[in-house]
C-alpha cells in the first residue's frame, strides 16, 4: 500500500487519466471467419504461424514457422505455391537438449527474421535449436531455395523461440533488438554492418527488456533541418527511476541515427544517438502503467505524418486494454528539446533518478548530425566530442514521457486482452479518410474499429481461431484488401470489410463501416470503393451520425400463430441482429416488464407457468439507437392462443426452424418402419414354427422361478425387494397354468 501511495504521489502521469475515456464494451456485430469469406491455412505437424513478409511483387505472402516456410497465393492463403523445410540436425538438437531445454519444443528451428533484400531475395533467420542462424532465400519458377550463405544469426535472431525481439533491414543493413547470449541476459540493440554500433551492458540503457517493435522513419529525406533518418524501438522494461516501487514495468521508445558510426574513444563501436522515453497510455481505474504489446506506423504522407499505433495490456487486475497512437513529431519533441534524467546517489549506495537541471554540452547529447552540427565541423559521430558522449553514457533516458493524441486513449476495452494492431486507411463516399484500426486479440479474434472525431464505433469482431489460439502477427495489404493473421497452429486471411453480410439498410447504414454503403437501386450492401462517381446518390452512408432516415420503411410482418397448453412454459424467439440493438416486448400494445412469469432474454421471451390469461398478440421490437435516434431493426408478431395437444404440437413447429421440423418427422417415419418391420417379423416366425406360445410361456415360468428362488438378503430393503418378485411371480404362475389350461 505504502508503495502504491508514493507511485501515486510521485508519479501523477501513469495514473491520471481524462474522466471521459472511452470505454467500450461489445462490437456491434460477431462474425465467423467460414461466414465472412475467410480462409485458414495449415500444414499437417507444422506449428508456430507467426512470421510474415508481404511480397506484393510477387503476389505472395511468405510465411515462417516452425522448420518451414511457405510462399503463400496473396489472395488464397490455401493456395500453396512452394514450401521449403529448414530443420536443424540431431546433432543440434541433442546439444541443445544437454544446455536443458526441451528437446521435442525449444531445440527446434523457428522461423523469426523475415525481410526482403533490394535485388529481390529474402532475409532469413532461425533460432536454429537455441543457436540463430541466417541465411539467403530466393524465389523462382514457384520454388523456394535456401542458399546455403549460412551466417552467425547472434544478435540478428533470439535464441529462444518463445522471446520476442524486433528487427528492420534499411538499405542493406539489418537493425536488430534481442538476446545476444544464449542465457538471455544480454539484451542488445544493434546493426549489423561493416560498422557494426550497439548499445551499452547497463540497465540505464536496457534492463531487462522486451522487445515489441523496430520502425524506420525515412526523416533525412526532407527534413529542413538537415537531420539523419532515424530507428524507432519500441519495448518494455524494468524501470530504474521508480526506485520506489519493488518491479514496475514500464513501456519504452528509444531511438538511434542511422548513420550513427560511435565514438571515437568514449563509446566506441556504441550509439552515441541511444536515448529513450516513456510511453503513456494512461486509463483510469488502472493502479499501475499499461504495458505496450504491438506498435504499428501509419504515415499518410511524408515522414512528419507518421503515426505510431499502439495496444497496451494491463498488468494488474484491471482487465482493460487500450489503444493510443504517437505523433513522430511528438516523440522528437521530446528527444529534441525534453530534460533528461540522471542518477543521484544518495546515502551510501542509493541512486535516485531525478531531472537534470543543468547545462547541456553541444551538439546535444542523443542528437543526430545535422546542419547546425556540420557548421561546427561535426561531420559525423566520430567528431562528437567526449562531453557529449559521456553525458549519453549516463543519461540516456528523458524526464519527460511521450503523450499520445489528445492525451487519452483512442479506445479502451475490456475483455480479452489485446495482441497486435494494424491500421488501413480508407476513403469514404463523400471523400473523407478514415483510419481503420484491426485489432487482434487473445482469444483468437479480430475487432475492426473507427474513430469518428473522438467516437470510437467497433464495427465487428471476427473469430479468425479458436478461443485458445491468440493472434500472433498481423500484416495487412492494400492490394488485394486482405488481412492475414498468424497464431500457433495456422495462418487466416480476412477481407478487410464485411458489406455483404449486412442484410438490410438499416443494418448496413447504422454498421458505420466506411467500406460499406446501401445501394437503393440494388437493394444490397455494396463496398463503397466500387461505386461508380455518377451514382454515389443511390447509395446510402452515414459515418459520423448514423444516419438511416433515407432507409425506405420496411413492411409489416405477418404474424405467427402459436398456440400453448396452459400450465407449460413457452419461449417466443426474437434474436436481435446487433449487439448494441435493445429488446422490446409489448402484449397488445402494452410493454411487457419481467416478472416472476414473465423473463425477457437476450433471444427471447420466455412465459412459465402460462395460464389462458397469457394469451395475446406479442410484438418483439429490436430497437438500435445512433446520435439520439432510435430505428427498430427487426419486428417480429406472435398471436398466442391456448389450444389442444394436437393443436399445439403443430403450432410449435412454426417459429422453428425447418430443420428441427424435418429431424422429427425422419424420427416418427423411422419408428415407423421398424414397428412394422418388427411385426412382420414376429408373424414369420410363427408362421413357420421356430416358436410357440407354449415353449415361450414355459421359457416365462422357467424365469420366473428362478426369479422367485434367488437368495434372500438380511437387509430389510432387499426383504421387501425379494417380497415384490414373489407376488409378481405367484401371479405370472397363475396366469400361466390357466393359459396351459
Amino acid at each position: 500500500m505504502l508503495s502504491l501511495l508514493l507511485l501515486c504521489v510521485w508519479v501523477p502521469g501513469l495514473l491520471s487519466a481524462p474522466e471521459d475515456w472511452p470505454a467500450h464494451s461489445e462490437p456491434r456485430k460477431n462474425f465467423s471467419l467460414g461466414g465472412n469469406g475467410g480462409r485458414v491455412f495449415r500444414e499437417q505437424g507444422v506449428w508456430n504461424y507467426s512470421t510474415m513478409l508481404l511480397r506484393e511483387d510477387l503476389g505472395l505472402l511468405i510465411l515462417g514457422a516452425r522448420e518451414a516456410i511457405f510462399a503463400l497465393e496473396l489472395s488464397n492463403i490455401t493456395h500453396k505455391r512452394a514450401m521449403v523445410k529448414w530443420q536443424v540436425t540431431g546433432e543440434m538438437q541433442e546439444r541443445c537438449s544437454r544446455k536443458g531445454k526441451n528437446l521435442e519444443i525449444e531445440c527446434q528451428n523457428y522461423i523469426r527474421i523475415l525481410h526482403r533484400m533490394r535485388d529481390g531475395r529474402m532475409y532469413v533467420c532461425g533460432t536454429s535449436a537455441f543457436s540463430p542462424t541466417c541465411d539467403i532465400m530466393s524465389y523462382t519458377n514457384d520454388t523456394l531455395t535456401l542458399e546455403d550463405k549460412k551466417e552467425d544469426g547472434k544478435g540478428k535472431c533470439p535464441f529462444d523461440p518463445f522471446q520476442r525481439y524486433a528487427s528492420e533491414l534499411v538499405d542493406g543493413e539489418l537493425f536488430s533488438a534481442t538476446s545476444i547470449n544464449f542465457l538471455g541476459s544480454e539484451p542488445v540493440m544493434m546493426r549489423s554492418s561493416a560498422e557494426t554500433v550497439r548499445t551499452e551492458f547497463k540497465t540505464s540503457w536496457l534492463n531487462e527488456p522486451n522487445f515489441i517493435g523496430m520502425e524506420h522513419i525515412a526523416e533525412g529525406e526532407e527534413n529542413p533541418e538537415g537531420d539523419d533518418d532515424k530507428i524507432y524501438l519500441f519495448f518494455v522494461e524494468t524501470a530504474v527511476e521508480y526506485d520506489f516501487y519493488n518491479r514496475l514495468e514500464v513501456s519504452r521508445v528509444a531511438r538511434v541515427c542511422k548513420s550513427d558510426m560511435g565514438g571515437q574513444r568514449t563509446l566506441q563501436r556504441k550509439w552515441t544517438s541511444f536515448v529513450k522515453a516513456r510511453l503513456d497510455c494512461p486509463v483510469r481505474d488502472s493502479s499501475l502503467p499499461l504495458i505496450m504489446q504491438d506498435v504499428f506506423r501509419f504515415c499518410p504522407g511524408n515522414w512528419s505524418t507518421c503515426v505510431f499505433y499502439a495496444v497496451f495490456t494491463p498488468q494488474d487486475t484491471s482487465h482493460y486494454s487500450a489503444v493510443c497512437a504517437y505523433k513522430v513529431t511528438d516523440i522528437g519533441e521530446v528527444f529534441s528539446h525534453g530534460k533528461f534524467k540522471t542518477p543521484v546517489t544518495v546515502e551510501t549506495s542509493f541512486v535516485k533518478w531525478v531531472m537534470y537541471s543543468g547545462d547541456l554540452p553541444f551538439p546535444r547529447p542523443g542528437a543526430c548530425i545535422n546542419n547546425e552540427a556540420r557548421d561546427k565541423g561535426f561531420l559525423k559521430s566520430l567528431d562528437l566530442p567526449d562531453k557529449t558522449l559521456q553525458f549519453i553514457r549516463d543519461r540516456p533516458l528523458m524526464d519527460q514521457a511521450v503523450l499520445p493524441i489528445n492525451e487519452r486513449p483512442l479506445l479502451v476495452k475490456k475483455g480479452p486482452a489485446f495482441t497486435r494492431i494494424v491500421v488501413a486507411r480508407t476513403t469514404a463516399l463523400d471523400g473523407s479518410s478514415h483510419e481503420v484500426m484491426f485489432i487482434g486479440t487473445e482469444s483468437g479474434s479480430i475487432l475492426k474499429a473507427v474513430n469518428y472525431d473522438g467516437e470510437m464505433v467497433i464495427i465487428e469482431e471476427m473469430q479468425v481461431f479458436q478461443q485458445s489460439e491468440p493472434v500472433k502477427i498481423l500484416r495487412l495489404s492494400l492490394t488485394v484488401g486482405l488481412l492475414y493473421a498468424g497464431s500457433e497452429v495456422a495462418a487466416g486471411q480476412v477481407p478487410l470489410s464485411s458489406c455483404r453480410l449486412y442484410p438490410s439498410c438499416l443494418d448496413c447504414v447504422l454498421a458505420r463501416d466506411p467500406y460499406c454503403g446501401w445501394d437503393l437501386a440494388a437493394k444490397e450492401c455494396v463496398g463503397v470503393n466500387n461505386v461508380r462517381p455518377d451514382t454515389h446518390s443511390q447509395v446510402v452512408q452515414s459515418l459520423m451520425d448514423g444516419d438511416a432516415s433515407r432507409c425506405p420503411l420496411v413492411g409489416g410482418v405477418k404474424a405467427v400463430n402459436v398456440s400453448f397448453l396452459p400450465g407449460f412454459s413457452i419461449k417466443l424467439q426474437c434474436q436481435p441482429g446487433s449487439n448494441l440493438a435493445q429488446v422490446q416486448w409489448h402484449r397488445d400494445g402494452r410493454p411487457v416488464v419481467s416478472s416472476d412469469t414473465h423473463h425477457i432474454h437476450r433471444d427471447g421471451l420466455v412465459i412459465l407457468n402460462a395460464s389462458a390469461s397469457a394469451a395475446g398478440r406479442y410484438t418483439c421490437g429490436c430497437v438500435e439507437s445512433s446520435h439520439g435516434r432510435d430505428y427498430v431493426t427487426q419486428n417480429i408478431t406472435y398471436d398466442l392462443r391456448p389450444g389442444s395437444r394436437s393443436l399445439v404440437e403443430t403450432s410449435r413447429l412454426e417459429p422453428r426452424m425447418q430443420g428441427e421440423q424435418h429431424t422429427l418427422v425422419v424420427l416418427q417415419v423411422m419408428v415407423v418402419v421398424l414397428s412394422l418391420t418388427l411385426a412382420g417379423l414376429m408373424v414369420w416366425n410363427f408362421y413357420k414354427g421356430h416358436f410357440h406360445l407354449a415353449g415361450l410361456c414355459r421359457h416365462e415360468q422357467g424365469q420366473s422361478i428362478v426369479l422367485d428362488s434367488a437368495p434372500r438378503e438380511s437387509s430389510n430393503s432387499n426383504n421387501n425387494h425379494n417380497r415384490s418378485f414373489e407376488r409378481s411371480n405367484a401371479e405370472e404362475k397363475d396366469g400361466l397354468n390357466k393359459a396351459h389350461t
